[in-house]
């Protein structure tokens, strides 16, 4: 891919307005805004007991979710903070969710949760290293996959626990999706802190994805990044490369949400990489704010996530580098800032895994992609140069 073509990618990105325009400082008032709401506390994952019955008479779905976690335990209050642990703790958690929800919000639980309303961890355990790996195998999909998220910037421990339940419901995956939480600082000002302990933590999620792939169980993992996750992901899967661990890169199908990277520091990281026996794929869209203000804090700098893929350079960069970038604006967003799409994508999973089967690469399985799911699911197109490929 030529330096033309990979700053292609971020096209769609406005060159940033002479001083910092209106624009601009509108986009960062909302991040900052969007940073200050309440936010849930350790105390959200203290087990509670949901004894009372549900008025709807319909259960609340019940979830797992594994997480490894290279983040200071708080052992006054429960939870994990910002600062970086030599190690890696493992821990184990069952929710309860919300029957019949319309939208991904999550409504944190109260002293006395109400199951209809609002999430709740039921139990918690934490687990030694060995017995993470043999409950993460016990999860393994009939085709030997198995999955990783990767949260982003500004994220609590507890906040990205409870968004991987959401993801895992929604997407109804069986078994227990794993969850790598890196010591973010979790707040709207501590986006440099945050680079840095992204950087910090490519050991630790090497050593995650390593430990799972060692098993013949395992046929694929995917390794799903969203937005500075995807930094991590990518940065981690090149240092894979560089050590010649083939039999892990193998494995490896690499799925990168809004991803927060700079478009050379993509370009440099798609050369050390080489091409994946299973395409890297972009999930991007056209109007995502927040990377306008991850842009202007990071000098101007264009972000990989928002290319125009109705432009022909688009499409030729994306098949020159093997890449499946796929746009998924017409996906309702919640967060008022076109950032969090990937988390309603999951009630599409199915269609998406059609999909991203985890083929070996081919001229058809790579390119600029749409994603339509402005319709009810089982209408949701991919498009390729004018061709439809429809979901199964």
């Amino acid at each position: 891919m030529t330096e033309q073509q990979s700053r292609g990618l971020a096209s769609a990105t406005p060159r940033v307005l002479p001083k910092a325009t209106l624009a601009v400082i509108a986009t960062i008032g909302l991040a900052m805004l969007a940073g200050c709401a309440t936010r849930p506390s350790p105390e959200v994952l203290t087990p509670v007991h949901l004894n009372e019955p549900v008025r709807s008479q319909i259960a609340p779905d019940k979830v797992s979710v594994l997480v490894a976690t290279n983040r200071t335990p708080d052992s006054a209050r429960g939870g994990f903070g910002r600062a970086w642990a030599e190690k890696l703790t493992y821990e184990q958690y069952a929710f309860s969710v919300p029957p019949g929800r319309k939208d991904t919000a999550i409504t944190y639980p109260t002293a006395k949760p109400d199951p209809e309303r609002q999430f709740a961890v039921v139990e918690r355990k934490q687990l030694p290293k060995d017995a993470f790996v043999q409950q993460a195998l016990g999860f393994v999909q009939p085709d030997g996959t198995i999955g990783i998220f990767v949260h982003g910037y500004n994220y609590s421990y507890q906040e990205a626990l409870y968004r991987t339940a959401q993801i895992a419901a929604d997407a109804k995956i069986r078994g227990a999706p794993i969850l790598f939480s890196w010591p973010s600082a979790a707040s709207v000002a501590g986006y440099v802190a945050d680079r840095d302990a992204a950087l910090s933590s490519r050991s630790e999620l090497d050593s995650l994805v390593t430990s799972l792939s060692a098993s013949a169980k395992v046929k694929r993992i995917i390794l799903f990044g969203h937005s500075m996750g995807g930094f991590l992901v990518m940065e981690t899967v090149r240092e894979l490369k560089l050590q010649h661990r083939d039999a892990v890169i193998g494995k490896l199908a690499v799925l990168l949400a809004a991803p927060d990277i700079d478009v050379d520091v993509f370009r440099s990281q798609l050369k050390d990489i080489g091409a994946m026996p299973m395409p890297i794929s972009l999930l991007v869209s056209k109007d995502d704010r927040a990377l306008v203000a991850s842009s202007f804090i990071a000098g101007e700098r264009p972000r990989v996530e928002r290319p125009d893929i109705d432009d022909p350079v688009i499409e030729d960069a994306a098949l020159k580098a093997r890449l499946r970038v796929i746009d998924i604006t017409s996906i309702k967003t919640s967060d008022g800032l076109g950032h969090d799409r990937y988390a309603s994508l999951a009630k599409f999973g199915t269609q998406l895994a059609s999909f991203e089967s985890g083929r070996r690469s081919s001229a058809g399985d790579v390119g600029a992609f749409v994603f339509d799911a402005a319709g009810a699911a089982v209408a949701s197109p991919f498009r390729l140069a004018g061709r439809v490929v429809h979901s199964q």
